[in-house]
């Protein structure tokens, strides 16, 4: 035993003595041969990593070009997406989207696949949990009937799915509005909601696939809504029951109808007559704007209640905002629609004395001078502005193109500072998700007023428009960090939902069928080529449902009526009404 210890420590001293550094200094070809390992193997380690480094980077140049040509296959599988769309409509229009050598148009493209991404979560929730509902509640998982019953969510998706090219999807929609879509409801529905969702979106997907299918759906729909026209002066009746008739104006109104619902129905009503010949549907809502003409004051700018007997107004508030809107807009986008002709002159001519009242409207705050919308009753202004007004820039942008060199440029410059504002109205909250109105005081810029958002499309809408007419990248930007605000924010397993409080983060329970129609689709729009749904082949109606320019030489509608038939335009409560709404 002493023997084998002595041995053992005799080894361990022999082994310990190659790793002190005596041992090699008088030794000068080993320590020579350490060196010469230590350098060999240093270049090896640092050629590893090179190699690891250089790996890396081509992963992730093969995955940018997967996600381009993914892009490209889904478009060009079947005529239904961007490609096939631009191939019906526009001659450049695959090579736009071909075009992705550039840096921006590779970061384009991977946004571009992250909103086709939402909108992927987002119908596939709906067609989980409320296949053929209105509206999803993504939080407790079920379908809600917020429009009747009509698939408002399904038929609000339609063209989203045709543009981004996700035929699958599109398909079994089409199924179900081919086999299960009734418009025969026991139920009083909203006449602008209804024309703005179900018209305008069928309309659209038959203006996008040639489909008559969706021609012949929308015809039906408008026709249970033909008798809400029937007033002593042709200004519409905002409810209407749509398998017994029975039209009626909401309790709340006092009986009066509202301008935004009475006056935004002329694109759909209009684009329906034109496919199908029967010009009842062009002249009821043409003659609302005639009659409205009649009495249209100097300013442009009309109350949101409007008798329908005498087709007067009655002291209410005038806004850019909820129930006032989108009448402001359809005067623009009807002369659009109708290609800017001499019959479709008299909207222009509307819309550019309502610009001249809107001017009258503009305040500043201090101290960061942001413009902002005033309402006003009689001649008190209040210092408020809605989310929903935040079309505006857009509307000014789009019609800006009309005007002289010098007006032209007032107004876009305008519209870019109204969309300063209406950014600023996200990234002023600790969640960067608007709330639904905000209030001026001096001194304080901006205050949240009522504090919940729900998933409205207004600002990216007019970022999409700034973008597209000005090319200046900031508004795409801007688009981005909006978008990425609702994914942090709004996006849960089962669907995407608004917020009760932009300040808490507190989810409500619904996700809204614009979401899907107006938010996600002009989100995609904003990252894709101008090409893609061009603003001189295309108008949006205030559902974003994107419908074909028909140029108009036709005789503008006559003002005379038979007493029982006087009708006229107008949408019903959307933007106004429904979309004021939130639920819990």
């Amino acid at each position: 035993m002493a023997r084998s210890r002595s041995s053992s420590s005799s080894s361990s001293s022999s082994g310990w003595r190659y790793i002190n550094p005596a041992y090699y200094l008088k030794r000068p070809k080993r320590l020579a041969l350490l060196f010469f390992l230590f350098v060999l193997f240093t270049f090896f380690f640092w050629d590893r990593q090179t190699l690891v480094r250089d790996h890396q980077e081509e992963i992730s140049k093969l995955n940018e070009e997967v996600i381009q040509l993914r892009n490209l296959l889904e478009d060009l599988k079947n005529g239904g997406g961007i490609a096939g769309e631009k191939m019906k409509h526009s001659s450049d229009g695959v090579h736009a989207v071909k075009n992705m050598d550039s840096p921006d148009n590779i970061l384009d493209a991977q946004r571009r696949e992250k909103v086709k991404d939402a909108m992927l979560h987002a119908w596939s929730s709906y067609e989980k949990y409320a296949w053929g509902h209105d509206e999803l509640q993504p939080q407790t998982k079920n379908g809600i009937d917020s429009f009747g019953g009509l698939g408002a969510t399904l038929i609000d998706s339609l063209d989203t799915l045709y543009i981004m090219g996700l035929d699958e999807q599109f398909q079994r929609a089409r199924e179900w509005v081919a086999k299960s879509l009734d418009f025969n409801k026991n139920y009083d529905a909203s006449v602008f909601e209804t024309t703005i969702r179900v018209v305008g979106g069928l309309l659209s997907t038959y203006d996008l696939s040639g489909d008559k299918l969706f021609l012949d759906k929308a015809q039906d729909i408008a026709d249970r809504l033909l008798p809400a026209w029937n007033t002593e002066t042709g200004i519409p009746y905002n409810i209407i029951n749509l398998a017994h008739g029975n039209p009626h104006n909401p309790g709340w109104t006092g009986g009066d109808s509202i301008l935004a619902d009475s006056g935004t129905e002329q694109l759909e009503f209009i684009a329906l007559s034109q496919r199908t010949g029967d010009r009842r549907y062009q002249e009821k809502v043409e003659n609302v704007i005639l009659e409205l003409n009649k009495t249209f004051p100097d300013d442009g700018l009309l109350p949101i209640y409007i008798n329908p007997h005498k087709g007067t107004s009655s002291y209410s508030t005038i806004t850019f905002g909820a129930m006032g809107d989108s009448f402001y807009e359809y005067l623009l986008k009807v002369w659009i629609q109708g290609n800017r002709t001499a019959a479709v002159s008299h909207y222009r001519k509307m819309w550019e004395t309502s610009m001249k009242g809107l001017l009258s409207l503009v305040r500043r705050t201090t101290p960061s001078s942001f413009a902002y919308l005033c309402e006003k009753m009689g001649r008190s202004l209040n210092d408020k502005m809605d989310e929903l007004a935040c079309f505006a820039p857009g509307m000014l942008a789009l019609g800006s193109s009309g005007y002289s060199p010098d007006e032209s440029q007032k107004f876009l410059s305008l519209a870019e500072e109204l969309a300063w504002t209406c950014y600023n109205f996200y990234q002023s909250t600790p969640t960067k998700l608007a709330g639904e109105n905000y209030f001026f005081n001096d001194g304080q810029d901006m205050t949240v007023g009522t504090s919940w958002n729900i998933l409205r499309p207004e600002t990216v809408e007019s970022l999409f428009y700034l973008w597209r007419l000005t090319g200046n990248k900031t508004y795409q930007e801007w688009g981005w960090n909006i978008f990425q605000a609702f994914e942090k924010n709004s996006r849960i397993e089962s669907g995407y939902v608004g917020l009760k409080d932009v300040n808490t983060g507190v989810k409500d329970n619904v996700m809204q069928s614009f979401f899907l129609a107006e938010t996600l689709k002009y989100l995609y729009l904003l990252f894709s080529p101008p090409s893609v749904i061009p603003l001189d082949e295309w108008v949006f109606n205030t559902e974003a449902h994107p419908i074909k320019i028909v140029t108009r030489n036709d005789r503008a509608v006559s003002s005379g009526r038979s007493s029982g038939s006087q009708e006229s335009d107008r949408q019903s409560q959307s933007r106004k009404e429904g979309r004021f709404r939130i639920h819990h």
